[in-house]
């Protein structure tokens, strides 16, 4: 099989390979991360910022963040006002993935 490169001077992203190879996500997983990894730090990441610019739903994005964030690639905090409402969420994006917090501590 032949495959037909072009040649990187512009408008291409450099990224690790490991989530590509991780047989433990999904393809839409793959996708998506690579996605968020093209995109500039001040990107709009919530899912309805994500579907602005994918043919896929708010829906089908947000599972493919879940699966994510399972997986150790992404971290969603939603954030506080000074009066302690929710406000907007943060997204932590990861090449590698990151060992999840499950809150227990062993004695």
């Amino acid at each position: 099989m032949a495959v037909f490169r072009v040649e990187k001077t512009r408008d291409y992203t450099v990224m690790s390979n490991h989530h590509l190879r991780n047989t433990e996500l999904s393809l839409k997983a793959k996708g998506l991360l690579s996605l968020m990894l093209s995109l500039p730090e001040n990107w709009d990441y919530t899912t309805k910022g994500l579907s602005r610019i994918c043919k896929d739903g708010i829906d089908s994005i947000n599972s493919g963040v879940k699966e994510l964030e399972a997986n150790g690639y992404v971290i969603r905090r939603r954030l506080r006002n000074e009066k302690g409402q929710l406000t907007t969420t943060e997204y932590t994006i990861f090449e590698q993935p990151q060992s999840i917090d499950t809150g227990d501590n062993p004695p």
